[in-house]
C-alpha cells in the first residue's frame, strides 16, 4: 500500500508576522510547527506501517526551503519519502492555486490513499483537501476522528466522522482523500535519540514550478481566485468531546453523565 500525506508547516501562533499590504503571512525565518491535524494523518499512516511493514509513506509539503530540516525529522520516524514543493512563484497562493499545485504533483504519482488534516492553524478554511479531491476526481471525507484499519488492504475503509452533534460511520472505497481532525487518537511519536542525526537527505526531493509544468500565471497571486478584504486571528476555545461505544463501559459513562447533569435521580 502507498499512502501519501499532505502536510503543512504553520506559524507558531504566538509568534508570527503578517504582511498587511499583500495579505499574506511572512513565512521566511518564522518559527513553524507541523500543523496538528496533519500530524494526526502522518501518525495514522505510521500506525498502518507498523502493522504492515511493506506500506510506503510519502509526505508532501508545499512551502519554503526552511522546512527541509522538519521534513528530515519525519523521515527519521520511518517515513519513506518526503517531497517539498517549493518555488518563489507559489508565494501568495490561495486554496485554489495551492490545491492545483498539489494535484498536479499527485496526478503523476501512484497511491492508494491520500491523508491530510481537515483544518490548518493559519487558515481554517478546510478548502484544500476537498479541492485536491475534486482535481483528482476522488471521493473525500473530512472531520474524521477514527479509521478502522483492520482490513485496509481490502480497499475499503470504515470511518467515524464528527458531525458536531453526532458521530457517524461511513464506508468508503479507495483510493480517496481523507481529512482527519484534532480529536482523533493518532499521535506522532518523537524521533528516537539514536536517530536524531540519521542521514536522510537522499530520501528528500524538492520540486519547483517548472518541474510540475505550471506557468507562473497559474499559481501565486496571479493564479489565485480569492480576494482578501479583511483578516483576523481566530480565537481558540477548547471543547472536550468523548466517544463511547455500546458496551458496559460506554453505558456506564452515559449513565454517570446524565446523572451528573440532573437528568436522572
Amino acid at each position: 500500500m502507498k499512502i501519501i500525506c499532505l502536510i503543512k508547516f504553520v506559524p507558531n501562533m504566538e509568534d508570527f508576522k503578517y504582511d498587511y499590504e499583500r495579505n499574506v503571512l511572512i513565512r521566511d525565518k518564522m518559527n513553524q510547527i507541523l500543523n496538528p491535524e496533519d500530524a494526526c494523518a502522518v501518525a495514522f499512516a505510521l500506525s498502518v506501517k507498523k502493522v504492515e511493514p511493506s506500506t510506503e509513506i510519502e509526505v508532501v509539503c508545499m512551502g519554503p526551503q526552511n522546512t527541509i530540516p522538519k521534513l528530515e525529522d519525519l523521515l527519521r520516524l520511518n517515513v519513506n519519502q518526503a517531497t517539498l514543493i517549493s518555488d518563489p512563484a507559489f508565494a501568495g497562493s490561495d486554496t485554489y492555486a495551492t490545491s492545483k499545485v498539489l494535484a498536479r504533483y499527485l496526478e503523476q504519482k501512484p497511491y492508494d490513499l491520500i491523508l491530510t488534516g481537515t483544518h490548518t492553524l493559519d487558515g481554517d478554511t478546510s478548502h484544500v483537501p476537498a479541492q485536491v479531491a475534486q482535481w483528482l476526481k476522488l471521493p473525500h471525507l473530512s472531520n474524521i476522528i477514527r479509521i478502522q484499519n483492520d482490513n485496509i488492504d481490502s480497499g475499503r475503509l470504515e470511518l467515524s466522522v464528527d458531525h458536531e452533534d453526532k458521530i457517524m460511520t461511513y464506508a468508503l472505497s479507495l483510493p480517496a482523500v481523507l481529512s482527519l481532525q484534532k480529536d482523533c487518537p493518532y499521535k506522532l511519536p518523537y524521533v528516537r535519540y539514536e536517530d536524531l542525526n540519521k542521514k536522510v537527505s537522499d530520501r528528500l526531493h524538492v520540486v519547483n514550478c517548472l518541474d510540475l509544468g505550471l506557468s507562473r500565471d497559474e499559481v501565486g497571486f496571479d493564479g489565485s481566485k480569492t480576494k482578501v478584504i479583511k483578516t483576523f486571528v481566530k480565537p481558540m476555545t477548547r471543547q472536550d468531546k468523548l466517544e463511547v461505544f455500546n458496551d458496559e463501559t460506554g453505558i456506564q459513562v452515559v449513565y454517570d453523565f446524565l446523572k451528573e447533569k440532573g437528568y436522572l435521580s
